[in-house]
């Protein structure tokens, strides 16, 4: 079977990624590729597949520029032409469960009883003594991080993961403490800007044998 993408584009690519300091604010981010992005989001995988989190895009230019101040002045979030504020579904339990195994049973057309085992073993992860499930939602949501930055890079498109955020301010402003998300990380997407001198800077890696062992 032949690779759909080479293995040099896609080192190349990796190599051509980092994270933007300063976007071009004139430049925005196509439809086309925008919804190749959000679609990349959906399919993202997670840990029994339940998938705890929402991605909220933040296109509004006037909300951008509230979220500088909380993003410790970063101006990426505002510049950027659009930026994906990443969050979990808080304290999900046994209604999102239940909710995901009935999309199973209609997404694969099978009865939604041939699913219970299946659902009481996520009911009992999820459920299971001094177990923090908005932690392991947050680790998931790195997941997502992941594949969104690198699909985005296999576009051509720019990003800045960015954890120098104030997530409860962010939560405040976007109205999700009252939808009973909370923000995770934050990432502006977008086109650098050609006075960003970190674009042409060498990536610093540690040598492969530092980073890579085999047993």
């Amino acid at each position: 079977m032949s690779k759909p993408v080479s293995n040099e584009t896609l080192i190349q690519q990796l190599k051509w990624r980092y994270a933007t300091k300063k976007f071009d604010a004139t430049k925005r981010i196509s439809d086309a590729d925008w919804k190749t992005l959000e679609d990349v989001l959906v399919l993202t995988p997670s840990s029994f597949g339940l998938q705890p989190w929402k991605f909220f895009v933040i296109d509004t230019p006037t909300l951008k520029e509230k979220l500088v101040p909380v993003s410790w002045g970063q101006a990426q979030v505002k510049d950027a032409s659009h930026t994906l504020v990443m969050t979990i579904k808080k304290d999900i339990g046994t209604a999102h469960i239940e909710h995901y195994v009935s999309n199973t049973a209609l997404t694969r057309n099978v009865p939604i009883e041939s699913l219970e085992k299946f659902k009481q073993v996520m009911v009992g992860f999820a459920g299971r003594a001094g177990f923090d499930v908005n932690a392991w939602a947050k680790d998931q949501v790195y997941i997502a991080l992941g594949n969104f930055m690198t699909a985005a890079a296999m576009l051509n498109i720019d990003t800045c993961p960015m954890e120098g955020i104030d997530p409860k301010k962010y939560d405040e402003i976007l109205g999700l403490d009252k939808l009973g998300y909370a923000t995770v990380v934050a990432c502006p997407a977008g086109y650098r800007s050609s006075e960003d001198k970190y674009a042409v800077a060498p990536k610093v890696r540690f040598p492969h044998n530092e980073i890579i062992g085999h047993l």
